[in-house]
């Protein structure tokens, strides 16, 4: 009877520890000692990453996204003969390969699907373009549909990240300073507005977090080191707020990457290569404006990405250089951060939950 009920303890306790992992994706850089996109375990309760794994082997996936049913995985090949791959997600977690087609433009950097999961958008850093492709049902990507150029006689365009909302798509250029909007119309994506904000001077637009009714744009910027807050209204948009995403002492070089609202929208952080920091802020939910409440260091270099895990107690950063990913705990009551612990991985750039 002891035996049983030691046995009964022990399968509970196991039970319990699985229920609690999630698997966390993470694409990497292959031009160091990475191979591809690897997998961890994250614990839920405790914030704990472990059994590190290659879940495939491919080059450069830089940016990844699931399906909304988060049964097929995708992934940009950030290289000069740039291409994007579809994958299917196998019961152990592992990654099997379904199909790969032109990223339509060198250096793709960012991917992100419709809520249907019928589309895709891909943007191309060095070849200053975006792509929209349509999705079969078995996963697997088709031609591009649609390519929007950007690059003018002029002026070099560095497409670098784009979402769909309803029947829109914005799309973030660094090197036009612009975030365009366009807008579905028989089955195809036509140009809206050429900018959502206006500006005269470099600041660089590179990703952009959405509240969930679509009433607020928030953006950040990569040379001008800031967050521009953008309100919809019935004419078009306006833009509300510009914030520095720096500390007021830290003079040195900096370049911004990554953007997310929390869970509840009260809270918005973003990450700070050079000063290598996450900044906290405090959104006020009436009028969408900002306030920095908090700059904590990442405890490596170069933090590139960064994402919440899916119960939002949690905040994860891909520190590209220092190749290791720090966890952070995030204070309900208050949206500030708390450092825990870190692992190393090699080069990591986007994490996926």
């Amino acid at each position: 009877m002891k035996h049983l009920l030691l046995f009964l303890a022990t399968a509970f306790i196991f039970l319990n520890i699985k229920a609690q992992n999630i698997p966390l994706y993470v694409g990497t850089y292959t031009d160091g000692s990475s191979e591809g996109i690897y997998k961890l375990q994250f614990n839920q309760k405790t914030g704990e990453l472990s059994h590190l794994q290659l879940a495939i082997a491919t080059e450069n996936p830089s940016f990844i996204t699931y399906s909304p049913n988060k049964k097929y995985l995708y992934a940009v090949s950030e290289s000069l003969g740039g291409s994007v791959s579809s994958f299917k997600i196998q019961e152990n977690g592992l990654l099997k390969f379904l199909n790969k087609v032109s990223s339509n433009g060198t250096g793709p950097c960012h991917i992100s699907l419709n809520k249907q999961g019928n589309k895709a958008v891909v943007s191309n850093y060095r070849g200053g373009s975006a792509a929209v492709y349509s999705i079969s049902r078995d996963g697997k990507l088709n031609e591009a549909s649609q390519v929007f150029e950007y690059n003018t006689t002029d002026k070099v365009s560095h497409a670098h990240s784009g979402q769909f909302f309803r029947d829109e798509l914005f799309i973030a250029d660094l090197g036009m300073n612009a975030v365009y909007q366009y807008k579905l119309k028989n089955n195809s994506y036509e140009l809206a507005t050429p900018s959502i904000f206006k500006t005269t001077e470099n600041p660089g637009p590179r990703h952009f977090a959405l509240t969930k009714n679509g009433q607020f744009i928030y953006i950040i910027n990569e040379y001008g080191s800031s967050v521009t807050s953008v309100k919809k209204t019935d004419s078009g948009f306006e833009q509300i707020d510009y914030d520095t995403t720096l500390d007021e002492n830290y003079k040195e070089k900096n370049a911004c990457a990554d953007i997310h609202l929390s869970k509840n929208e009260l809270y918005l952080y973003g990450s700070n290569r050079g000063e290598n920091t996450i900044v906290v802020f405090k959104r006020n939910k009436y009028d969408g404006t900002l306030e920095k409440i908090q700059t904590v260091p990442v405890h490596g270099d170069w933090p590139r990405n960064f994402t919440l895990d899916p119960t939002g107690k949690f905040l994860l950063v891909a520190n590209q250089k220092s190749q290791n990913i720090a966890v952070f705990s995030i204070d309900a009551s208050t949206g500030t951060l708390t450092f825990l612990h870190d692992v190393k991985v090699p080069t990591p750039v986007c994490l996926l939950f």
